[in-house]
């Protein structure tokens, strides 16, 4: 721990849930992109059940920040203590805990902890940690609150599923064209608009129009993380369209001796409250999963598709 001043901040909710569930959602930290809004990826390095070592990226502030954390999880206290490794400016250090206590069968008291320095303990630099602190863990723990209220229909409303293809062609130009989102528009056809930047090398924080098979438009924003030697790309929707409250994905592509598989896969939490409003009022959860699934594996499957026929055309080309 830093020399500086330790700042220490609180935050909690009364969740009506069991204890055990609401501890689950807060221990499976692969799924905290679909769980928590400021999360956008976690790449778990390291794991023996208790202990835990993650890289995250999250939004604070409206900034991407990227830092690893190690965790130890108590099972049977319900409690997960972290600590920064090496924590995004202007932290030189950041950790805290969650505490999961019971309130009877089927509710508890969830609490996050958090202390944290900065150099010098300047004071702009602290007002804007405590901002970032509160605003996301409220985002948080509210969140929690409303998954946890409504567990036991939680597996009907989160779906995870993916779409392939088969690439005879360089693994490196289908990455090129997946990483290269500024040209969709020119080679996508259902990007009808696609603006991006690149606040450091790897993150892209992109907003985009695409059309759906009936002729509607939908607006959405990403931050995506690439990951080039791995030859993937993940994402996370920042703004969803209506029948989703989460949205995340990824590219991959594994290369062999005869060519390339490529996929996308998505994972999705429905909005229930809106399923009638998008999809008419006879319509329920099966209906809104069926329509997601359509809606978002036709255009992945298309964009496969484009990425396939960039790869070969270039090795047609090189063979002519």
């Amino acid at each position: 721990m830093s020399a500086e001043r330790v700042h220490r901040t609180t935050h909690e909710v009364t969740v009506a849930a069991p204890a055990g569930v609401v501890y689950g959602l807060i221990a499976d930290a692969a799924k905290w992109p679909l769980y928590f809004p400021p999360n956008v990826h976690v790449e778990q390095l390291e794991s023996d059940g208790s202990r835990e070592h993650l890289r995250m990226w999250a939004t604070a502030n409206g900034q991407i920040k990227s830092w690893t954390s190690r965790r130890t999880l108590d099972v049977a206290q319900r409690r997960i203590e972290f600590r920064q490794q090496v924590p995004a400016s202007p932290l030189e250090s950041m950790g805290g805990t969650w505490i999961v206590e019971p309130r009877g069968a089927a509710a508890c008291r969830l609490v996050l902890l958090h202390d944290f320095t900065v150099a010098g303990d300047d004071a702009g630099s602290v007002a804007w940690v405590e901002s970032a602190t509160d605003t996301n863990s409220r985002a948080e723990l509210g969140n929690i609150k409303k998954l946890a209220k409504g567990w036991e229909r939680l597996d009907d409303l989160v779906m995870s599923f993916e779409d392939s293809v088969r690439v005879d062609g360089p693994a490196d130009r289908v990455y090129d064209f997946l990483h290269r989102v500024q040209d969709w528009p020119t080679l996508v056809p259902h990007v009808s608009r696609l603006d991006v930047t690149e606040p450091e090398p790897g993150v892209q924080v992109m907003s985009m129009d695409t059309l759906t098979a009936d002729g509607n438009a939908h607006t959405t924003e990403s931050v995506r993380v690439c990951f080039p030697h791995a030859r993937r790309i993940v994402y996370k929707q920042t703004a969803t369209p209506l029948l989703m409250s989460a949205h995340t994905g990824e590219w991959s592509l594994v290369e062999d001796e005869t060519g390339v598989t490529v996929t996308s896969q998505h994972s999705v939490v429905l909005r229930e409250e809106t399923i009638t409003r998008v999809l008419g009022p006879e319509a329920g959860v099966a209906e809104s999963r069926r329509y997601v699934r359509e809606a978002l594996g036709r255009n992945s499957t298309a964009t496969l598709n484009l990425a396939k026929a960039y790869a070969e055309s270039k090795v047609t080309t090189r063979a002519a």
